[in-house]
């Protein structure tokens, strides 16, 4: 039965030009909510009515139940009730609050017809509420609380400054807020927050750096304390390299120039003072890209590629590789699309000494300590701060394996001196000048001595033989150390003598150089969390001279640009320093690429 029972309700509202618009709608319940609510089945948004203030009841088909919820009644044919039962057909009117309901039946349905009648149309009852829930009649006139902030403001944070650095005592250097009798220091309020830690030291001493009223940071000012910093281009030459600035730009600049800031290129364009008290924040990346971006359309003569964002508009790293090795070696700057070979003067094949099967890992296992073949951690040790990687040291990382000993005495072994060829030679030839063959037992002393031991063939024309030949004998030893199959030829390029004008054996020098790309900056230590392997591919390298640096797409596959969605999002400031030197540029706060990847999930 309850199916088949339904109202029709129809809200009518009238328009500011009293037109009546109808909005009707059917709704299959056997009884309807009617209330100020907007939850509710009838919404009727009248300060008179409670948020639940009716229901309205289907009782059959010709009988419906109107009954208030609340502590208010409703209106029926002009009195006042909280219950009454209405026949549809012959219909009724009720009254709740504001709002007129009419009763009807049409085609088996109830009807009912709600309009307001307080209000002349809706445009005016929509004004009504919104005056009772307003605050506007208390609050004073928008214009005039608009002109009272401004002159507050003029008067807080420009009078009172000026009348305070104005009128304050020469020897007074603090700028911070205070009021001393009828000093007030009110000069403090043009700082935009505290300086950052490098700069803690000069916090309320604002004329260390702002040396003229009106006037920005000079680079003079910078530069009283930090002498040994050079840029890498004069201030000309980057006016010269930014890009145009459109308009907007140019007014900007204007304004900027009026104000006393310093031409393009002064330190206070990328150094910005004031953002917090932790760690100075990198330069962003456009000041960057401002010229770098497009570098080669305003300096033609430049050798810089152009370089935007990192994760897709960077170009190629290149290395500082050395191709001529000895006293005066060559270098070259390379591109590692190129597959520059650095020749370092060392015939190292990485794949031999990384084998897990050949001879080497043997040798590994027998002399112990290495397990059960080499790694790159047994022969590269880092520095002690973990940015880098020491030269390859032969007494502290080869000679377990590589043994120079010739001697020895008692229990002290002799070496060969690595990396003195001269005294290699000479250590040689005193060993064999010094010491004798070893004596035949039937020239003890306790021998009897024969007629004829003396003959040539015999023991004693043998052992006195030798004897006087061997000083002789070091030239054979000496050819046998830099000869192939010897201590130093394998590992080393040896020139023999008469070769070149060498006088003498000598060997080239090595060149192990613990920094290639000389324009950015590589942090091993930050890099802890990844396996050698993961970047350098030398366990197939067989040839020493092969550059085993992982090109831009190796980093690409964890770095990307400045606000990239990468594991590392990178900005130029990461791995470059506008600052010509060996110093690391900014490097942001550790953390592991997980909890990146989580911190910026949380955003």
């Amino acid at each position: 039965m309850s199916a088949q029972m339904s109202f029709t309700v129809r809200q009518i509202s009238l328009t500011a030009d009293a037109r009546e618009i109808v909005r009707s709608a059917t709704l299959d319940k056997p009884q309807l909510v009617l209330g100020r609510a907007s939850t509710g089945d009838i919404h009727l948004p009248d300060l008179a009515l409670e948020p639940d203030h009716a229901r309205i009841e289907q009782l059959d088909a010709r009988t419906i139940r109107v009954r208030a919820t609340g502590t208010l009644g409703f209106e029926i044919e002009g009195r006042t009730t909280r219950s009454a039962d209405i026949d549809v057909s012959k219909g009724a009117e009720l009254r709740f609050g504001g709002h007129r309901i009419t009763v009807s039946q049409e085609d088996g349905a109830t009807v009912l017809t709600i309009r307001r009648v307080d209000a002349v149309s809706e445009a005016s009852e929509e004004k009504e509420e919104a005056r009772v829930f307003s605050l506007a009649r208390l609050a004073p006139p928008k214009r005039l609380t608009a002109w009272g902030l401004v002159l507050a403001i003029l008067i807080g944070f420009l009078a009172v400054p000026i009348y305070s650095y104005a009128t304050r005592p020469a020897d007074d250097m603090r700028n911070i807020y205070s009021v001393k009798g009828d000093n007030i220091k009110g000069d403090g309020a043009w700082s935009s927050g505290p300086l950052s830690q490098a700069h803690h030291a000069l916090e309320g001493k604002c004329e260390t750096c702002h040396q003229k009223a009106f006037v920005s940071v000079r680079d003079s000012a910078c530069q009283t304390c930090h002498t040994s910093v050079h840029d890498h281009a004069p201030a000309a030459r980057i006016a010269m390299a930014r890009t145009e600035p459109g308009i907007g730009g140019k007014f900007l600049n204007l304004v900027a120039s009026t104000f006393g800031k310093p031409p393009e290129g002064a330190c206070v364009d990328c150094h910005r003072e004031h953002e917090g008290a932790g760690p100075m924040q990198p330069t962003p990346q456009a000041f960057c890209t401002d010229c770098h971006g497009s570098l080669k359309d305003r300096l033609k003569d430049t050798k810089l590629a152009d370089a935007g964002d990192f994760g897709t508009a960077h170009p190629q790293f290149t290395a500082l590789v050395h191709y001529n090795p000895g006293k005066k070696p060559s270098f070259t700057q390379a591109s590692l699309d190129a597959k520059p070979m650095d020749d370092s003067g060392l015939k190292f094949p990485h794949d031999i000494h990384l084998s897990q099967t050949g001879g080497v890992a043997r040798m590994a296992r027998m002399v112990g300590g290495y397990g059960d073949a080499l790694a790159c951690k047994d022969c590269h040790r880092p520095t002690a701060d973990g940015v880098r990687f020491l030269p390859v040291d032969m007494e502290r990382d080869c000679q377990s394996c590589h043994s120079l000993a010739f001697e020895k005495i008692g229990g002290t072994v002799r070496t060969l001196r690595h990396g003195q060829p001269d005294q290699v030679i000479a250590d040689l030839r005193a060993y064999y000048r010094s010491t004798a063959p070893t004596q035949p037992i039937g020239l003890s002393g306790m021998a009897r001595r024969r007629p004829g031991d003396y003959a040539q063939g015999r023991v004693y024309h043998a052992y006195f033989g030798a004897q006087a030949a061997r000083p002789s004998r070091a030239d054979d030893a000496i050819r046998a150390v830099f000869s192939k199959g010897g201590a130093c030829y394998d590992c080393h390029i040896v020139t023999p003598p008469g070769a070149n004008g060498s006088a003498s054996w000598s060997v080239t020098p090595i060149n192990q150089p613990m920094r290639y790309m000389m324009n950015g900056w590589f942090d091993h230590k930050a890099h802890s969390t990844e396996t050698c392997e993961s970047c350098h591919a030398a366990a197939k390298s067989h040839d020493a001279r092969q550059l085993l640096l992982p090109g831009i797409d190796s980093c690409r596959t964890c770095h990307g640009g400045e606000k990239s969605k990468a594991p590392v999002p990178s900005s130029c400031a990461m791995c470059h320093s506008y600052h010509v030197g060996d110093g690391a540029p900014w490097t942001p706060v550790r953390t592991t690429i997980k909890e990146d990847r989580a911190k910026r999930e949380k955003d």
